[in-house]
């Protein structure tokens, strides 16, 4: 199975998606690709749309090897384990820590101008990517809004590979991702149309 765009794979989770609208949920998506799939599901489920800021913290000379994240509100997830078998402390990554702290505020000012984050307090939140390769940017998405005190978190993305999923399980409420492959190597190839997304997109997308 290919999704023609964003906009057919965001409409193929609206449907799958459809019993929360009882919920009223909050739809995020992750920029800048998991915007124009979230607001198709937004706008399906009669749902508010908006984003979900996060920058994953890399361990020193393995940037890919996440020891944290951190997102907006000054929220910060430490990977204990992670740090503790590399011999870190998150003293040791400080520099990182803050450089992505400001690229979150420039970012929230440069994709919400003028807007707010909505309160996701004791909420259901549907967080939407184009689709997974590794994980690791939705992992730490999930991480930081589970400090951010939702009350149910579902996970929706057109495609993932098999193997990349039941640690996503474990750290979500319910995962909806109906493209599953065992060969898996990249999120465009599940894709006819997989064209850059814009910041002026996701803020035109944002703006309603």
């Amino acid at each position: 199975m290919r999704f023609r765009d964003r906009i057919d794979a965001g409409r193929a989770l609206a449907e799958v998606l459809e019993p929360l609208r009882a919920e009223a949920p909050i739809v995020l998506g992750l920029p800048r690709g998991g915007v124009p799939v979230a607001a198709e599901v937004a706008a399906e489920l009669g749902a508010p749309l908006d984003i979900v800021l996060v920058r994953k913290i890399g361990a020193p000379g393995r940037e890919e090897l996440a020891v944290g994240a951190v997102g907006e509100d000054g929220v910060t997830v430490r990977n204990d384990e992670v740090l503790a078998e590399l011999g870190l402390t998150w003293a040791d990554v400080s520099g990182q820590v803050e450089r992505e702290r400001a690229e979150i505020v420039r970012r929230a000012t440069e994709l919400r101008p003028g807007g707010e984050r909505p309160d996701l307090l004791d909420r259901t939140v549907v967080l939407v990517d184009d689709g997974i390769a590794t994980g690791a940017s939705v992992a730490a998405a999930i991480r930081v809004l589970r400090r951010l005190g939702v009350r149910r978190l579902v996970l929706a993305v057109p495609v993932a590979p098999a193997d990349a999923l039941p640690k996503l399980r474990a750290l979500a409420d319910d995962v909806v991702c109906p493209v599953t492959p065992d060969r898996f190597i990249a999120v465009g190839q599940w894709y006819t149309d997989f064209a850059q997304v814009s910041d002026r997109e996701v803020r035109k997308l944002l703006a309603g």
